[in-house]
């Protein structure tokens, strides 16, 4: 106090004006130290030397499958790194004369353009005073630094231009920075620049190219010469001007120059292939969250994410989506279009038909009323009654309206399928085609599609009754039987191939799909352990209704729940949940996180597990999956079941092979469209080509063991000629039951929820579907009732 009050009283001593100049010296030294204070504070706050040569050395992540194969690249935009010397020296003189004409004698920040640019700033002509490097450092982190015009930022920026000086040449800044800056329609860099505006390397550009590239910096979309050829044209001069000032050309070259029009040769180049599926859209959804929660940058960090996918199985299963699903289209095309019902159990006949038929007309002239629904449910028919119209003149209009009519009726007709493929002892998701083409159709049938299993249920009921203590040889008789809902309801499964009124073993209901033997085992053990047989195997999100006809697979599912439930089974027993992803390496190859390694659940006793298995047995040797030895010859220890919805809404068929399990659905996006005959409606007539196709190639090929064998199995026959065996039809039989839950139409919805976690795939939460202005047929299962 006493310094400060000699102080004080030798100021007043100071004539006015040194007085003055005194405080105004205080005063600036005092701002100095507390703006020095403050940048002190911000160092910590600024990217690290650490994060800088990251930074430089930026590579974008990408996602691999089991062998290395490249699946996709998480880039930022079109963008092709080259050195310093695959750039033309026109563009280096331009960016330096114009941007930073001291950029090789500062360190990172020229206090002399700063200052000046402050006071012209206040003067009301703003100004920018950033060098090169403090664009670099804006560029290489933007969300580090921020984007907002204030002191901090400012301060942010001159710190780690300082960093960036301190860490590399001036020859790797040019480099670093002509590699990073955007120049619109989705492009960064110089390189991908030349070629967009003027379709050559950046080694070419001229210097008239050169200027108008450098000139753009200032203002991308102001000074676009696409959009804004004018004001590029004079930026581009000014660019000119910065050279002749700095004598990087003489007079009467830029003179020459001034008079010459912008040309550009605009290419805007195509996107990168979407190499995206939907098994690689659901990792990628599953890994951005991944990268939020852990501080990771997907499109910087070059990570190398290991994911569980076969690349052989998988084109494998593409390959037999492909065909099968083509082959059932050709099927369904035919059927529908003519009053008569064509049968054959070739394929080849349909598609022979095929070309000379006019697809589905017979079902469109037979189901008018559907056809107008159709209509109705649309967004055109929406928006025009939001636009006015009446409901009848909306629909007299669109139904007049040929292109509409078509595209309409080829979206509801076009045949869908999923199939995905599962290693049952550890969980690893090998193969997955969630539907016929990703680019045309993005809903998944795999994950995100829930519909009735039909008899693919069954052997969940089974395996409840073997917990409980009855023995496959267990005898019912076959015969309806009148079961009493909660509600008090009566409930009658039937087979439309009728009762035999004699009794039959359960492992005989399970093989011939017996909807009467079925309804019987399930009053015999009860809804209450069918559930928690089903939650423990595999169906842990899709909702379960305790009602009677569960037991025959009313309750919708998606096709990746029921694969887990069977691989579950294949493994004795044990559940596991299933994932996507194994390991996360870093770009020098160390591994930054591991996944799939949790240890599996009991979900049922292992005898019980092989006893069913052996039932799954039978229904490949004699019952409703024949086809998998009779039509494609394989002769393994496999085990499976066949599923199909009333009204042949849905086809589903699920294999159980020692060392991998794999499932598929077929049928049409809304269920309201179906196959026409009951052959090739059925499950172990439609999706059995898609499973035995690819079993058959994963079998030729070596990925799969032939001799491989389950708990209890015997070795394989020796290969021979197949006999025919007589295929068990899987026909739906009236099971109607009231409150039960209707079919979904499986539409695809914009946000289809669901649980993802450490790189695991968890089926998806059904989603809320649209109700049709007119009610779709009951569907069931196998008989099964809405």
């Amino acid at each position: 106090m006493a310094l400060t009050a000699r102080g004080h009283a030798h100021l007043m001593t100071l004539p006015p004006l040194r007085r003055a100049l005194v405080l105004a010296l205080w005063s600036f030294l005092a701002l100095l130290l507390l703006l020095t204070l403050y940048m002190l504070l911000l160092i910590p706050l600024t990217p690290s030397i650490h994060d800088l040569r990251q930074a430089r050395t930026a590579a974008p992540s990408s996602m691999v499958s089991t062998d290395g194969t490249e699946l996709v690249r998480f880039d930022q935009g079109l963008q092709e790194r080259v050195t310093l010397k695959q750039i033309s020296p026109n563009v280096v003189n331009a960016l330096i004369a114009t941007e930073d004409h001291r950029f090789y004698q500062h360190h990172g920040v020229d206090f002399k353009r700063t200052a000046g640019a402050i006071v012209h700033t206040a003067s009301g002509n703003a100004q920018g005073g950033s060098t090169i490097t403090q664009q670099l450092a804006r560029n290489m982190f933007p969300e580090e630094i921020g984007r907002s015009r204030n002191l901090n930022r400012k301060l942010k920026e001159l710190i780690t231009a300082l960093k960036i000086e301190a860490t590399y040449s001036k020859t790797e800044i040019l480099e670093a920075y002509l590699n990073t800056v955007p120049f619109l329609y989705n492009t960064f860099g110089i390189e991908m620049a030349a070629r967009t505006y003027f379709d050559k390397p950046a080694s070419r550009l001229d210097i008239l190219e050169s200027a108008t590239l450098v000139g753009m910096l200032k203002g991308t979309n102001y000074y676009n010469p696409v959009s804004n050829p004018e004001r590029s044209l004079q930026r581009r001069n000014v660019v000119l001007g910065q050279m002749r000032k700095h004598d990087l050309i003489d007079e009467a070259r830029y003179k020459q120059l001034l008079k010459r029009p912008l040309r550009l040769h605009f290419e805007r180049q195509s996107e990168r292939a979407q190499t995206d599926s939907h098994f690689t859209a659901y990792v990628r959804k599953w890994l951005i969250n991944w990268a939020d929660e852990n501080d990771y940058n997907l499109e910087r960090d070059g990570l190398v994410v290991h994911t569980t996918l076969d690349s052989d199985l998988q084109q494998a299963a593409e390959r037999a989506v492909e065909r099968q699903a083509n082959a059932l289209q050709a099927i369904a095309d035919v059927e529908w279009s003519r009053a008569g019902l064509p049968s054959s159990t070739s394929t080849g006949m349909y598609a022979s038909m095929q070309a000379g038929s006019a697809p589905f007309d017979y079902f469109w002239k037979s189901h008018p009323e559907l056809n107008d629904a159709f209509v109705r449910e649309s967004n055109d028919y929406r928006k025009l009654v939001a636009d006015g119209k009446t409901p009848d003149e909306a629909l007299a209009q669109l139904k007049g309206d040929r292109r509409f009519m078509s595209a309409l009726h080829k979206a509801k007709t076009r045949l869908q399928a999923g199939f995905v493929a599962m290693d049952p002892a550890t969980g690893a998701l090998r193969a997955w085609v969630g539907s016929r083409d990703f680019a045309r159709e993005q809903f998944d049938h795999v994950a995100q599609a829930a519909r009735q299993p039909g008899s693919t249920f069954k052997p969940i009921v089974y395996g409840a009754a073997l917990e409980k203590g009855i023995t496959p040889d267990h005898l019912y008789r076959d015969a309806v039987t009148d079961i009493k809902a909660a509600d008090g309801t009566i409930w009658r499964p039937t087979d439309m191939s009728g009762t035999t009124g004699r009794e039959m073993s359960m492992r005989d209901g399970l093989v011939y799909s017996k909807n009467t033997i079925t309804a019987q085992v399930m009053q015999d053990v009860g809804l209450p352990p069918i559930i928690k047989l089903a939650r423990a195997l595999g169906i842990r999100d899709s909702k379960l209704a305790a009602v009677p006809s569960l037991a025959l697979g009313t309750s919708p599912v998606t096709l990746l729940e029921m694969v887990n439930a069977y691989a579950s089974i294949a493994d004795q027993g044990q559940a596991r949940l299933p994932f996507v992803v194994t390991h996360i390496t870093d770009r020098d190859g160390k591994v930054i996180a591991r996944f799939g390694d949790d240890r599996p659940k009991r979900a049922m006793p292992e005898e019980s597990a092989n006893t069913l298995l052996d039932m799954m047995r039978g229904v490949i040797d004699r019952g409703t999956g024949t086809a998998i030895r009779n039509r494609f010859g394989i002769r393994s220890d496999v085990a499976g079941k066949s599923g199909t919805t009333q009204n042949n809404a849905d086809g589903w068929f699920i294999l159980m092979h020692p060392e991998l399990v794999g499932g598929a659905w077929v049928g049409f996006n809304d269920a309201r469209v179906t196959m026409r005959s009951n052959y090739w409606g059925q499950g172990g007539h439609n999706a059995v080509l898609v499973v035995g196709d690819f079993f058959k190639t994963a079998l030729d090929t070596g990925k799969l063991t032939r001799d491989a064998i389950f708990p209890g199995g015997k070795p394989p026959a020796p290969l021979r000629r197949v006999e025919p065996v007589e295929e068990v039809e899987e026909e739906a039989g009236d099971l109607q039951q009231e409150g039960t839950p209707e079919a979904p139409l499986a539409m695809p919805v914009e946000e289809a929820g669901g649980q993802e976690s450490n790189g695991r795939a968890v089926p998806q939460e059904p989603a809320a579907q649209p109700q049709p202005q007119q009610p779709p047929a009951p569907q069931s299962p196998d008989g099964g009732a809405p």
